[in-house]
This record gives structure tokens, sequence and C-alpha cells, in this order.
């Protein structure tokens, strides 16, 4: 199988479980349709999925970005090994850019989940 049908299809295959079980994470009991007639928590499971999505895409792209800025990194060192110390700090700062993005998605993340707990 080629790689990009491989992520393809874990890709595919990650959203059919979120959408599968994401309902019974979000299974209500009494007290919860009580708070749904007065039309309090309409929402509630729209945002719960946009925060599971927000939080996968983001660490699929962070993934990704991390991978090919290293990858061009490893090559540019490669062809001249005299340049390692100066190809090193600029990628470092390029992956800890990359990784405050994913990080900040997981904070949205989270603040829409406990939007949803509240």
């Amino acid at each position: 199988m080629k790689r990009t049908s491989k992520i393809v299809f874990s890709s595919i295959t990650s959203l059919l479980i979120l959408v599968v079980f994401s309902g019974l994470a979000f299974a209500q009991g009494g007290e919860a349709e009580a708070i749904k007639t007065q039309g309090l928590a309409s929402n509630y499971g729209l945002i719960a999925l946009a925060a599971g999505l927000g939080i996968g895409i983001a660490a699929l792209g962070g993934g990704i970005g991390q991978g090919r800025a290293a990858a061009a990194a490893l090559d540019g060192i490669a062809r001249n090994p005299g340049a390692a110390g100066q190809i090193r700090g600029p990628m470092i700062l390029g992956l800890a850019l990359i990784e405050s993005l994913v990080i900040y998605a997981l904070i949205i993340s989270l603040l829409l989940v406990l939007k949803v707990g509240a």
C-alpha cells in the first residue's frame, strides 16, 4: 500500500471511530433530559465533535509539518555538513513554533470541552 493511501485510510478510520463512539461518550441520563428541554444543551454533541476533530487535525498537521521541517534540515546537513550549526538553530525554532500552534489548538479544544461539561 502506498504511503498516501495509508494516511488517507487511517484518517478515515479514525474519523469513523470518533463518530461511532462519540455518542456513547455523551450518553445522557434523566437530569440531562430536563436541561435539554430547557434548550440549554442542544449543541453539546457538536461542540464535543468540534473539539475532537480540532485537536486531531491540529496534531496531524503539526506532525506532518515537523516531519517535513526535520527532513529538510537533515537533507541540508547531509548536503553540507559544515552548515549543521547554522541549520540547527532555525530548525529548533521552527519546530517550537509548530508545536506552539498544536498546543494552542489543544487549549481551544479543552475550552470547548469544558463548555460542554459546565
